[in-house]
């Protein structure tokens, strides 16, 4: 069989889904706004239905209008579309409906490790990629997944596929999962968590960021720099972030933060996020606000 291109290097935006004001409806103009900021900030492609695209908790038909909505306002930005439940003949029905609603060709899709055997987990994704002929974007993702898998045993899964088209590590601790993996398998290994620990995975091996950082264009800008001039010029670039980027990828609230930080340079009209998900608390606005203060004044923002 030959083999799927791959995902091209650099920084793929994972979607947070908006809600409107008020209700707990698709906010559509916030989510077109969101796809513009990501072509402004140079943004290889987008993620939509991402773990923090809250996809496992939209509705079918919520599901079906967020990827219409999106792939409609990409233009040339190539998709990856999320798959969050783990049984086959599940994860295949939402592929095949999903790729219906994609303009312009069928997405890659982003598919969750749900076994530590290999075989088994080789067939899982053949099962999507032969019912939708799209290439499959494996995401090791235990926290969500709660599936654990060692390198070896995925990386013995990932080169009998040649429908993957990248790997998402993100088994702590990263950095090593991403430098035990990056030098076995054909397609690129991308880091994600927020960008928090991007520094060194870039220096693993990875191809660059799969992830939703309220401010992608200092994320695009970190990768510019390492791909420039290797780590000195990367690290200058991410030290003024750092605090809100640390700040941001906090266990449990983080997606809350995130959506009030876009609220915050006009993107979103709302941080509301779907339960269990908490929202930002009221205490810590004001640190939010502190943390952006600063990158204003001077001239980062």
């Amino acid at each position: 069989m030959q083999r799927t291109e791959p995902l091209i290097r650099g920084l793929w935006g994972v979607l947070a889904t908006p809600f409107s004001q008020g209700s707990a409806d698709v906010d559509d103009a916030a989510l077109r706004r969101q796809v513009e900021l990501h072509h402004a900030a140079g943004s290889t492609g987008l993620v939509v239905l991402g773990v923090f695209g809250e996809g496992a908790r939209l509705t079918t038909e919520e599901q079906d209008h967020v990827v219409d909505v999106v792939t409609a306002e990409a233009g040339d930005l190539p998709i990856v579309v999320g798959l969050s439940a783990l049984d086959t003949a599940e994860v295949v029905d939402a592929a095949q409906r999903l790729a219906a609603k994609c303009h312009g060709g069928t997405p890659s899709f982003m598919v969750q490790v749900n076994t530590n055997v290999p075989e088994v987990l080789v067939a899982h994704f053949a099962s999507i990629h032969e019912a939708t002929g799209a290439g499959i974007v494996v995401q090791d993702y235990p926290v969500a997944s709660k599936v654990e898998i060692s390198s070896d045993d995925l990386v013995k899964a990932v080169n009998q596929c040649p429908f993957a088209v990248a790997v998402k590590s993100e088994a702590p601790p990263t950095s090593l999962a991403i430098a035990q993996i990056s030098g076995q398998v054909e397609v690129p290994v991308f880091g994600g968590l927020g960008g928090l620990g991007l520094l060194d995975e870039l220096m693993a091996g990875a191809a660059g960021a799969m992830t939703g950082f309220s401010y992608p264009e200092a994320l695009a800008s970190v990768l510019k720099a390492f791909d420039e001039g290797g780590y000195e010029a990367a690290r200058e670039a991410y030290l003024p972030w750092l605090p809100l980027v640390n700040f941001e990828a906090q266990g449990k609230i983080g997606l809350g933060i995130r959506k009030a930080s876009l609220v915050e340079r006009g993107i979103f009209a709302s941080s509301a996020v779907r339960p269990p998900a908490p929202p930002i608390s009221d205490a810590l606005l004001p640190l939010l606000r502190q943390h952006l203060a600063p990158l204003r004044d001077q001239g980062v923002l």
